[in-house]
């Protein structure tokens, strides 16, 4: 029986519901590789949709004996599964670009969604007829690669799909798992066997090269999916293969491409052993590759950078807090020379956005040096003091970050605080008396504030030994409202709690 006469009894079977027999079908074998010839030599789309749509009518009709009858043996009847399943892929392949740094205009995807779609109720229908055959014959371990990459393609949010296409890839993806009886997309990539992600790679490699992973969309976003799913102890056999490209990633001028970049190495860093990350220098690479990021002035890009920096250290070096056995003093080290540059850029920048990274950031730098924090002392406090002074509407987030950031410098380095009491509590009590009369912040927000300079008052007074005890009681109540009173008590004891409460009933 020939190709097309086939799909003209299919067409007929699936209007009637009756499967076809088996008995008037060549050996499937045949059929696919035929199958295969007709979906890569149609000129025409409209025919080849037409064609797919008959595919998905067989795999949903035809006898389940015929389409998985190993006559001429399992091996063949896996590559010629696999052979079909890449010709309909091909279908739903996204346009390249002509060069390795432009873009293709949104229109030029036009008709993806619904070839995608198309491609999509085939393969379901593959995945859904092998039912519990799936693992007997072994099709969804040989065809996974392929089908996986395709949907990861087609469901993430991007110009090429829509919300129909998405919901169907997504669904495919579901089949498979089901299919092959894999718990999730990480036991499909790793799982018995080592999974399939080595034969992934094999498919994005050759596409994830300096001059070609520019030319298509997709193929950045079904790798950087891929690596995250990937954990220890799986990740370290595969970091040869893994971290050039998200290397390349991270070297690259747009922002969005160096973050996908950065999540990926983070990611490696945080699923790797540090001796392993350690081995042929691979950690002080990836530091490099960070470091120089650090002179950006896009929000976006500092922002995870920081992040994998905090981590990354941690494997080039021990914590600068770290007791040295020896009666030498700590030496400088790469924690030294990332603070150093963020405390340079936080002090002359005037980006809200940025302000905000690094405000947030920098109680968990300061809390990482521990007593060497004492090295940075001087830049730390103009960087501190000089946030403290300008407003963050609306959540004062970097005001509060930076306050977090001056109680740890004031714990760790508390032999040095003495010197700068006067200065540090002059500016904290003028950011108590500004957020005190602010009136466009809300009443929690501005009780956070004040606890937490109020905190840091107290811990200033721990380490002047109570001499600041004295000072605080000379604040009048009529230079500032009850609400500083109170914060100042808690300092100074009952005899700011009794003037505090004068001035309640003046009020």
């Amino acid at each position: 029986m020939g190709l097309s006469s086939l799909f003209d009894d299919l067409q007929l079977s699936s209007s009637s519901e009756t499967p076809l027999s088996s008995q008037t079908l060549p050996p499937i074998t045949e059929f696919l590789a035929e199958l295969q010839k007709k979906l890569l030599n149609m000129l025409s789309y409209s025919e080849t949709l037409h064609l797919i749509g008959h595919v998905a009518n067989l795999f949903q009709t035809a006898d389940p004996d015929w389409l998985f009858s190993p006559s001429s043996g399992l091996a063949e009847l896996q590559v010629e599964y696999n052979a079909v399943v890449k010709a309909l892929v091909r279908v739903a392949a996204l346009p390249l670009c002509e060069d390795d740094y432009g873009s293709l205009p949104a229109a030029t995807y036009q008709s993806i969604p619904y070839q995608a779609v198309t491609v999509c109720s085939a393969l379901t229908a593959l995945l859904e007829t092998l039912g519990n055959r799936g693992v007997q014959t072994g099709i969804p371990l040989t065809i996974a690669p392929s089908v996986l990459v395709f949907a990861v393609t087609h469901f993430q949010d991007q110009p090429w799909t829509n919300s129909v296409s998405r919901a169907a890839a997504r669904n495919l993806q579901e089949v498979l798992l089901r299919a092959g009886g894999w718990r999730d997309s990480g036991h499909l990539l790793t799982g018995e066997n080592n999974g399939v992600l080595g034969k992934i790679l094999d498919i994005l490699q050759p596409q994830m090269t300096q001059t070609m992973w520019q030319r298509c969309e997709a193929v950045k976003f079904v790798y950087v999916w891929i690596v995250l799913q990937v954990t220890q102890p799986f990740l370290s056999p595969l970091l040869p293969r893994l971290l050039p490209a998200s290397l390349l990633l991270t070297d690259h001028y747009k922002p969005e491409n160096c973050i996908l970049g950065v999540r990926c190495l983070h990611h490696i860093v945080l699923n790797t052993p540090a001796a392993e990350l350690r081995q042929w220098n691979t950690a002080e690479v990836v530091y490099e590759a960070l470091f120089k990021h650090l002179y950006t002035t896009d929000a976006a890009v500092i922002q995870p950078i920081l992040w994998c920096l905090l981590d990354l250290l941690l494997v080039l070096e021990k914590p600068p807090c770290t007791p040295n056995p020896s009666s030498s003093p700590r030496k400088p080290c790469r924690h030294d020379d990332v603070l150093r540059l963020m405390l340079t850029n936080m002090e002359a920048e005037h980006k809200v956005a940025l302000r905000r990274v690094y405000a947030s950031a920098l109680p968990l730098y300061v809390d990482r040096m521990g007593v060497a924090i004492c090295r940075h002392m001087r830049r730390l406090d103009r960087v501190v003091l000089g946030y403290l002074e300008v407003r963050d509407p609306s959540e004062e987030r970097s005001r509060l970050k930076v306050l977090r950031a001056l109680q740890n410098m004031i714990r760790f380095a508390w032999p040095r605080m003495t010197s700068r009491a006067d200065v540090v509590l002059r500016s904290l009590l003028k950011f108590l008396l500004d957020v005190s009369s602010d009136s466009d912040l809300d009443d929690s927000l501005k009780q956070r504030l004040m606890s937490e300079a109020t905190l840091c008052i107290t811990l200033m007074d721990c380490c002047c030994h109570g001499n600041l005890q004295s000072l605080l009681q000379q604040v009048e109540g009529s230079s500032c409202s009850s609400d500083v009173l109170r914060c100042l008590a808690t300092v100074t004891g009952p005899i700011r709690e009794s003037r505090a409460a004068v001035s309640c009933k003046s009020d």
